[in-house]
């Protein structure tokens, strides 16, 4: 007996693993359950809600106390948005601005192709280039073609010539700028000590047939600048040759800049006295 009683005790349950499987099948049942129910959304009931909630926090709002204050409602407008004013005077003054800086150009152009024109015998050999900028026409021409070597004095080719491009240019009323222009060597005569005499005397030469020949002095400045120039090196002598030459730039300044106003200076004020780009007036 006591044999028996021993072999039973010992005798193992091999099934006892289907418990905590039936437990692990009925939880997982269980939790799918719940997400189906989770995921089925009963859509009038969220609309009521959703439509509750925006209510409420349209209506309402808190002071810094942190007390709730009932705000009304504003209604929305319900016609078009009206657009902004426009400064017509504004507009206008800006298209007026745009038309006048297009005639300027269309002008320029036409003036640059007239000078072109008239001094295509010259330009044909090399002698006159004319370029276009944003701050007007620039013409240059070699002084061989102008006057005799240390002479300020015109030739009469040169005259027929300027006196072309002065008849283009009565008509404007661009300011010109008439410079003179040398090579480094040396000169000292008994009229032209040096070439700053020389290049301001040719650039007067040239004035001068300007103004006989109908264009408005006060359009006109002469300028000598000797040596001090030079568009080439002067090592060679046709480099030199460049380098001799009058400069005529028709200031038509298409790129204009809005500036500030001129503060005049006063007695009162010495803190303008010392500010920079404030114009001067008499005290």
């Amino acid at each position: 007996m006591a044999r028996r009683r021993k072999d039973a005790d010992e005798h193992e349950n091999h099934e006892r693993w289907l418990v905590s499987y039936a437990d692990f099948i009925t939880l997982l049942f269980a939790f799918f359950v719940v997400m189906y129910s989770l995921s089925s959304v009963n859509e009038g009931k969220y609309r009521v809600l959703s439509d509750s909630l925006v209510q409420a926090f349209r209506s309402v709002s808190v002071n810094e106390s942190g007390t709730q204050i009932v705000v009304q409602q504003v209604p929305m407008p319900t016609g078009p948005i009206p657009m902004p004013k426009i400064d017509r005077a504004k507009q206008a003054a800006e298209q007026a601005k745009q038309q006048a800086r297009e005639a300027a150009v269309k002008k320029v152009r036409s003036m640059a192709e007239e000078i072109r024109r008239v001094l295509k015998p010259l330009s044909d050999g090399g002698q006159v280039l004319v370029t276009e900028g944003a701050n007007g026409i620039k013409v240059e021409i070699n002084a061989e073609v102008l006057f005799a070597p240390g002479e300020a004095l015109l030739g009469a080719p040169a005259v027929s010539a300027l006196s072309a491009v002065a008849q283009v240019l009565a008509g404007s009323e661009f300011p010109i700028v008439i410079e003179g222009h040398t090579d480094n060597v040396p000169i000292s005569t008994y009229r032209f000590p040096s070439n700053w005499e020389l290049s301001a005397v040719r650039a007067s030469s040239v004035v001068r047939l300007f103004v006989n020949a109908g264009v408005e002095p006060a359009r006109l400045t002469a300028a000598g600048y000797g040596d001090q120039r030079p568009v080439a090196d002067n090592d060679t002598p046709e480099s030199r040759s460049r380098n001799r030459r009058v400069t005529l730039l028709i200031e038509s300044m298409l790129v204009e800049e809005d500036l500030p106003p001129v503060v005049p200076l006063r007695r009162d004020d010495p803190i303008q006295t010392i500010l920079p780009g404030v114009s001067e007036t008499r005290l």
